[in-house]
């Protein structure tokens, strides 16, 4: 059983540390290409993603590994309500950017703090 919540745990962090990255360098391209004739606003939609992984947990009570073996990161065209590229606003995509560093920052801080436990548990509490 301990394994198992291990092993999801370490896995969602993972998963949730990917996205996170993934979808900095989204905003930070969207940024540098702002002004860039053609270019394509791109997004990640982390949480529908997850929408597999939420059924799970809603169903089970819990996630199931697999739920989250299933989950592709795949960035996604900003497109308005014409289905053209959006117009990308620096003001949203600067606020964007420091929202995600600081998500990023919590989840790097909650994984580290979950191997600090497992450690704790390995050595007995002893450091």
């Amino acid at each position: 059983m301990t394994a198992a919540i291990d092993s999801i745990t370490t896995a969602a962090l993972a998963l949730a540390l990917d996205a996170a990255s993934l979808r900095q360098q989204a905003i930070a391209a969207n940024i540098a290409n702002h002004a860039t004739e053609g270019h394509v606003p791109q997004k990640l939609d982390f949480a529908s993603q997850m929408d597999d992984a939420r059924r799970s947990v809603d169903s089970k009570g819990r996630i199931d590994p697999s739920s989250l073996a299933g989950v592709r990161l795949q960035l996604e065209p900003m497109l308005d309500a014409q289905g053209l590229p959006a117009k990308v606003h620096l003001d949203e995509q600067m606020a964007d950017l420091a929202h995600n560093t600081v998500h990023f920052q919590a989840l790097a801080r909650g994984l580290s703090r979950h191997f600090a436990i497992l450690s704790s548990a390995v050595n007995d509490g002893k450091r």
